[in-house]
């Protein structure tokens, strides 16, 4: 008999190499699938940076601008990563949107709020706090701008990587004052200015708070209290939509429209309020047949604020990337207008392509590394349904707008985070209110144990004081990193 190998001992060969390229190939893939999104993000930067270079090819300063623009969109992937997530959690905890849902509205809507209304907050970024006259000349401006983008690109970016809530704007913010001080001194910065946008911070996140906390009083007292929810909601659901709807288009016509038409203040809500009650005539028919058949009970009323919730994430999203875009491309815009026309005194002219990778950027670092935040904010603050997420939305969303309508650069973390609290911290007090005026004997939150009513706060304490420390932090950290960089990049130009 020969002992020549069969056909079949090849072929068991075979397979068992091919098993080996296939375990070789599993591997591979589960190792480089966490590459995958960083891989992505840094080819937009490259991008970006290639498109500077396109743009600026004849001006001889054109590597400094296209460095601040690889930077700026840099700067952009972490606001989409932090930021938005901020704004869309609500929404994703409440199983009003779905993950991919948020995240296709928030990339619309974000990048359509940057292109068409996010000029006059990237204005106040990038020249209202530092002093022009006090900066020795146009190259000294433009290493400070650079080292602003730098240290507040890399502050978020670790601040991200290790958990903490922090205000992107916060980092701009404190980047430019950090840099204006290490190139001129004190003085450089504009104090007014930053007192102003100072104020902001503190009375964004408390005005979120509120409002976030009165819609849910009018919602309960109103619609859950009411026999009759189904009926009560059928009458108080399109009011809402057209107080959304008002406020947007308001907002829209004074700010968005002015490249094409000049629109004052009192127009401007003239508008808002046509839209508003024409949006509260079109919900009417809609909610009223969303209505039919649905049980006279508080789970039917998250069906009816589907609607609202996912309008009032889309307005916001808008009025986020009207707002936040100027993080990204503020001290971009100003090293741009510096390197074109040598000085920065005149006004800043913001080109198409600047904003363009703003708006993209912030679209691209939600989609790679937003879904992990997004639920964090839905879920691990406080319990939030439909009616809740929508008045923190809505808050968040007339917020930012107001903000962004007097050019403040406030924080969408601040709002966005402050509106969860407040909704949470307005049911905390609401549920004691309720049990000290119960009369019809002693309820069951009163039996239960002091540390286990402690335990079961609907507030979780520690991330409030986790949020508020990382709040406190972030200006100083950015300022001081942002005078170390400004230093390290004059010693090597030098």
């Amino acid at each position: 008999m020969s002992d020549a190998p069969n056909d079949t001992d090849h072929f068991e060969t075979l397979d068992r190499d091919l098993h080996r390229f296939s375990y070789l190939e599993a591997g591979t893939q589960y190792v480089a699938r966490p590459m995958v999104a960083p891989g992505i993000a840094l080819a937009f930067i490259v991008i970006a940076g290639i498109a500077a270079g396109f743009f600026f090819g004849q001006v001889p300063m054109n590597m400094i601008v296209v460095a601040a623009a690889v930077f700026g969109a840099y700067m952009a992937l972490n606001i989409g990563a932090n930021d938005v997530a901020n704004n869309m959690g609500p929404a994703v905890g409440a199983n009003a949107l779905t993950m991919g849902g948020a995240i296709a509205i928030a990339a619309v809507f974000e990048s359509a709020g940057a292109l068409i209304a996010g000029g006059d907050v990237v204005s106040t970024i990038s020249k209202g706090i530092i002093a022009p006259s006090t900066v020795e000349n146009a190259e000294i401006f433009i290493w400070a701008m650079m080292a602003a983008l730098i240290s507040a690109a890399l502050w978020v970016n670790l601040a991200t990587w290790i958990g903490a809530p922090v205000s992107t704007t916060h980092s701009v913010v404190g980047g430019v004052m950090g840099a204006g001080i290490a190139a001129a001194g004190f003085a450089a910065v504009n104090w007014p200015t930053m007192g102003k946008i100072a104020a902001s911070w503190v009375i964004s996140p408390v005005l979120g708070g509120a409002i976030a906390a009165l819609f849910l009083a009018l919602i309960k007292s109103r619609v859950i209290y009411q026999d009759d929810k189904i009926a009560a909601a059928r009458r108080w659901v399109p009011i809402l939509v057209g107080i959304m709807a008002g406020t947007f288009a308001a907002y829209l016509a004074l700010k968005g429209l002015k490249r094409i038409i000049k629109i004052d203040v009192q127009t401007a809500l003239l508008i808002g309020l046509a839209v508003g009650v024409a949006s509260w005539l079109i919900t009417i028919p809609l909610i009223r047949r969303q209505a039919r058949g649905l049980e006279n009970r508080n789970k039917s009323l998250k069906v009816l604020f589907g609607i609202p919730l996912v309008i009032s994430a889309a307005l916001l999203s808008f009025a986020h990337g009207a707002n936040d875009v100027a993080n990204a491309v503020g001290p971009l815009a100003a090293i741009v207008h510096a390197t074109e026309y040598g000085s920065f005194s005149a006004k800043v002219s913001i080109p198409l392509w600047v904003m363009v990778i703003g708006a993209f950027g912030i679209s691209f670092g939600l989609f790679l590394f937003g879904p992990k935040l997004i639920r964090m904010v839905g879920s691990q603050i406080t319990k939030l349904n439909p009616m809740r997420a929508y008045c923190v939305a809505l808050s968040a969303a007339i917020t930012v707008i107001v903000a962004s309508w007097l050019g403040l650069p406030v924080s969408s973390t601040h709002i966005a985070v402050g509106g969860v609290f407040g909704v949470g911290f307005f049911r905390e007090w609401h549920t004691v209110k309720r049990m000290r005026h119960n009369s019809n004997g002693v309820p069951e939150e009163r039996r239960i144990a002091p540390e286990e009513r402690r335990r079961r706060k609907l507030v979780r304490r520690s991330h409030f004081m986790t949020i508020v420390a990382a709040w406190v932090i972030t200006v100083p950290a950015a300022a001081l990193m942002s005078g170390l960089v400004f230093y390290i990049l004059t010693a090597i130009v030098s």
